[in-house]
């Protein structure tokens, strides 16, 4: 049986892109029938629970219509929920969102699209720089990577500039209609969030220079795997920014921590899953907490993932909201630090839980 290695993974051309073999075009070889050694990915599974939501400590819904189109009191009640939701679980479900399942299943038909293109279409998109505006990889960070984990990405770049794939054809239509809309969506629970910290309904804008924020686009592939039991997905992590909004193809394999359980989080396709992400903890000075998730493989079927970074300007210095801080009872607990230098910081670490976030805690 043919194996892959970690340096075959990530072969440097003299162009200084990389080429590297994708998990799909392995899982397309005929001689793949178990797990290439490379890809085998250890956990304590004897310490580990997983579970699905127990029924008196459900995963949380937020009704998103009542927040932007409902009464005051069901504005303000939504407001409650949404700051408990981030508190408790740092992740949520997001229904009545506004946005249509035909712009959604558009878009994850065309991301379908964009990797079942020719391997050397896609390879022109090959980056190894954490701010190259279009960037399609495989694993997590190959060069760092001691395991390989089983998926194949492309990230985009779509706010400020808006940056899109030429290939395939209405590609770039539906990612500018899907990000124009959950753009809007980001900011608008970032002010629920904002008035659920006690802080002004527009904190998060103007204070995470939202005009020039940050909002990239990563889909995730993850074909069916010989061995699920033994591969990863994607290792546990916490994500840089606000928010990130995630969307699914109806295939599960997310999983969230939540007090010290894996908690299995089944693909609906009417509702958006919200994370709260790093700088959110930050901001909140550690009330609203960033989770940590994973997805899981399966041998069955291709789960397709398209989360979507609701973020700060790239030069913007986030650190804990000073209307926040009481030098007595709630001294600041994150030191300052531009989001640029984060992403940074984050692509020179292995993907490990909340590791990059420890280097800036006090």
């Amino acid at each position: 049986m043919a194996t892959t290695t970690s340096s075959e993974v990530g072969q440097v051309q003299s162009n200084n892109r990389k080429s590297f073999t994708s998990v799909k075009a392995l899982t397309e070889s005929p001689q793949l029938n178990s797990l290439p050694p490379s890809y085998t990915y250890t956990t304590n599974s004897e310490h580990e629970i997983v579970t699905d939501p127990e029924q008196d400590d459900p995963i949380p819904v937020i009704d998103y219509s009542l927040l932007v189109a409902g009464t005051p009191d069901q504005r303000a009640k939504t407001i409650q929920d949404l700051g408990k939701a981030c508190e408790e679980w740092g992740f949520f479900m997001l229904t009545n969102y506004f946005v249509s399942k035909t712009i959604m299943e558009k878009m994850v038909d065309q991301v379908f699209a964009f990797f079942n293109l020719r391997e050397e279409e896609k390879q022109e998109y090959a980056g190894k720089d954490v701010m190259d505006p279009i960037r399609y990889g495989t694993s997590s960070n190959v060069s760092m990577d001691k395991v390989l984990f089983w998926r194949d990405f492309l990230k985009i770049v779509v706010h400020p500039e808006f940056h899109s794939p030429m290939k395939p054809p209405g590609f770039r239509e539906a990612l500018e209609e899907y990000s124009r809309r959950t753009w809007k969506l980001g900011k608008e629970l970032l002010r629920g969030i904002s008035e659920s910290l006690g802080l002004g309904v527009n904190y998060m804008e103007d204070r995470m220079n939202l005009d020039s924020g940050l909002q990239m686009i990563a889909a995730n592939l993850y074909p069916p795997c010989p061995q699920p039991e033994l591969a990863m997905g994607i290792p546990p992590h916490s994500d840089h920014g606000l928010l990130n909004l995630l969307m699914q193809n109806g295939v599960s394999g997310l999983q969230v921590l939540h007090n010290g359980k894996w908690i299995n989080v089944s693909s609906t396709s009417n509702c958006l899953l919200v994370f709260v992400s790093d700088h959110l903890e930050v901001v909140s000075n550690g009330k609203y907490k960033s989770v940590v998730h994973r997805a899981v493989v399966s041998n069955k079927a291709t789960r397709i993932s398209l989360a979507i970074v609701i973020a700060p300007s790239l030069d913007t210095v986030v650190e804990p909201a000073k209307e926040l801080l009481d030098s007595q009872n709630n001294p600041a607990a994150y030191t300052g630090m531009k989001h640029r230098d984060y992403l940074q910081l984050q692509s020179s670490n292995r993907l490990n839980g909340k590791s990059v976030l420890e280097n800036v805690k006090i």
